[in-house]
């Protein structure tokens, strides 16, 4: 048997907040570390399997051959299994052999805390470590206000794998790097205006139709696309951009792949050993055991890992539903109640709360999101309340209230007035998040633009307004790659957006509108600085069904702040449409969803809009408008009017001042 010097990473005092569940920066403990041991180059090997009557490490440094080098098991009853093995290097790949104490099972893993992995569909651990010097300093400094919950959040969803191929000649289309996408997806999301980009899971998977959802490397950027120092060169360019990024984490279920985490060290170690609560019947996957402390440690870790190594500005995290619920996806006598005879997950809710908390200590200047579909109370809300502390949740009702309107032929639209008004009686119960997501996209569901009924006028003007509608809604917004130009088909993650319908004038058009409307959202104080809370809507009037008009206004923290917004949803234009508003003053139209460069008519712009005394929606003052078909305007009180009169007082009083000067030495002789 070849040497494996004694050593270890672990105080006694890291194997008690282990076995606490406690210890949120495992990663700097387990897996492969480079390293001298008395003046001997090598690596250290660390792996928790406490099943285990023997654990070896195989791979290129020892031809692959089990028992060559055989870690030694800590004295603790920790479970853990370490050592230092010389002359294994950076670049080589390994796994760990793992003979069990139940029936001598083997079982042959990647290493759960690898940085690297190999190209799927090859399986193995890479020995690796980053010497990335970061340039994003200046974002890091100010994140927390980009950040923050009363700041613009709108955010472009991305699967690299499909978002754009690179051409090669002869050959088939291929992945681009991260390197190629730290130029150009970098620069089209900061030309698009977006504040944040979303990148769905870029952990290690070995199913490309899984979409990364189905996790074997939760420590290792997928190398599909490139070195993990590579990403981080993505991540630090978004960042120099002023472009936050979001990570996609998947808490929630794990493959079954011989690999993976499953059945690690010949038990149920990862997942639970109750297949009523350790197996996702839906996904054909495992669910993590939330109640052993050792596991909380590992996902925790995690969550953390992303965060601190890879400047990550937030985590959505994935299927939360899923992890409340006993019951979800479950028929009667597939599950078993709670000990107090409910259908919570106690020990799923335990951790998604200490999750957030151990986030949001170490890290006040980012975002949680949660993919959460259910009427679960104070997702959203802090843990010293008792809610589960994440910072936003997806508003999964709105969209398919929305979606479900929008679908409708305008003529029918004026018996579904309350699809869209209904989101307003809970639109401030959480932090919401508006999503238009890949998962709306796909199975048959057809590309939002596909959704939109009528002609192709109808069709483009329909999605013109339900994104306009979308971005002056109270709350953040995310939207999907392609939506934003009006994508034809359904995603399909084996190939490319359909990049060449920017050459059509419709598509081309839709381009612009979202870019101006995140420009809109970014520079009007109204659109997110009370995006979460009541006090940032008020309606107009959402009566209106006769004419299928909504009116509404949204409120900064100041009054001057304020826009006035009305939304036309069926294809006859209303001319001169009476609107009440509650102060005097003249009102800009500052946004025209029918705008020429939108592929609108251009038929229904606005003129500077003075307010007069003529009450109407019970309030004082009124002013007649033009909303355009299928489309919607927004207004602002004009502050050149203020600076106007302001100037002309001044004037006046200037030329009091100066006669008084002139007459008081007459006076005074």
């Amino acid at each position: 048997m070849a040497e494996v010097i004694p050593h270890s990473h672990f105080t006694d005092f890291d194997i008690n907040l282990f076995k606490a569940g406690k210890h949120y920066r495992l990663y700097e403990k387990f897996g492969s570390h480079i390293m001298t041991v008395n003046g001997v180059k090598g690596v250290y090997f660390a792996v928790w399997a406490p099943s285990a009557k023997a654990v070896s490490v195989i791979g290129d440094f020892n031809f692959w051959v089990e028992g060559t080098h055989q870690l030694n098991v800590r004295w603790d009853s920790s479970g853990i299994w370490e050592g230092f093995i010389p002359g294994a290097k950076k670049g080589e790949a390994y796994k760990y052999k793992i003979q069990s104490n139940h029936g001598n099972v083997k079982t042959e893993k990647a290493d759960p805390y690898a940085r690297r992995s190999e190209h799927p569909p090859k399986t193995a651990s890479i020995i690796w470590e980053e010497s990335y010097k970061w340039k994003d300093s200046k974002w890091m400094k100010k994140r927390e206000k980009n950040n923050a919950l009363d700041a613009p959040y709108s955010v472009y969803e991305v699967h690299l794998g499909s978002w754009k191929k690179k051409q090669v000649e002869g050959a088939e289309d291929r992945f681009m790097t991260y390197e190629e996408m730290a130029d150009e997806l970098v620069s089209y999301v900061k030309d698009m205006n977006f504040t944040h980009v979303e990148l769905m899971p870029v952990m290690e998977f070995p199913y490309d139709p899984s979409w990364g959802y189905q996790l074997t490397g939760y420590y290792a950027p997928t190398s599909r696309f490139g070195l993990p120092e590579e990403f981080k060169l993505l991540v630090d360019k978004l960042h120099q951009n002023d472009i936050g990024i979001i990570l996609d984490w998947v808490p929630s279920h794990f493959p079954e792949d011989a690999h993976g985490l499953g059945f690690f060290d010949g038990s149920a170690l990862y997942e639970h050993p109750d297949k009523k609560r350790g197996y996702h019947p839906d996904w054909k996957s495992l669910i993590f055991n939330y109640g052993r402390n050792e596991v909380k440690s590992f996902l925790i870790s995690n969550a953390i890992y992303w965060l601190d190594q890879f400047h990550a500005d937030g985590l959505r995290v994935d299927a939360v539903a899923s992890m409340l619920f006993l019951d979800y996806s479950r028929d009667d006598g597939q599950w078993e109640p709670n000990m107090y005879g409910g259908r919570e997950n106690l020990e799923a809710i335990s951790f998604l709360r200490e999750m957030n908390e151990a986030v949001y200590s170490n890290f006040p200047d980012v975002q949680t999101i949660a993919e959460e579909s259910t009427a679960f109370p104070m997702v959203s809300r802090p843990t010293s309340l008792g809610g589960l502390g994440f910072g936003m949740k997806w508003m999964m009702g709105w969209m398919h209230d929305t979606l479900e309107y929008f679908g409708k032929e305008s003529v029918y639209r004026r018996f579904h007035q309350n699809d869209l008004t209904f989101s307003m009686t809970y639109a401030f119960t959480e932090n919401f998040m508006l999503p238009l997501s890949h998962d709306e996209v796909v199975y048959g569901k057809r590309s939002i633009l596909g959704r939109m009924p009528g002609d192709e006028w109808k069709r483009f003007a329909n999605l013109r307004l339900l994104y306009s509608y979308m971005f002056t809604h109270p709350g953040g917004n995310l939207l999907f790659q392609g939506c934003e130009f009006g994508q034809s088909s359904e995603w399909n993650f084996k190939t490319g957006l359909d990049w060449y319908l920017l050459q059509y004038e419709p598509h081309k058009g839709i381009k612009e509108l979202i870019k101006d409307l995140n420009a809109l959202y970014k520079n009007e104080p109204a659109l997110y600085e009370n995006q979460f809370t009541s006090e940032g809507f008020e309606w107009i009037d959402h009566n209106d069904a006769q004419n299928s008009v909504f009116t509404y206004i949204r409120k900064g923290k100041h009054e001057k702040d304020d826009l006035v917004i009305a939304c036309n949803m069926t294809p006859v234009p209303q001319e001169n449409y009476k609107l009440g508003i509650s102060r005097k003053g003249k009102l800009k139209e500052i946004f025209n969803s029918d705008a020429k460069n939108y592929y609108g008519s251009a038929n229904y712009k606005n003129k500077m809009k003075t307010a007069k005394t003529d009450p109407w929606h019970f309030r004082d003052y009124s002013i007649d408008i033009d909303i355009p078909p299928l489309g919607m305007v927004v207004f602002k009180y004009s502050e050149s009017t203020k600076r106007k009169s302001k100037s002309t007082t001044a004037v006046k009083t200037k030329s009091k001042t100066a006669t008084k000067q002139k007459t008081k030495p007459k006076a005074e002789k």
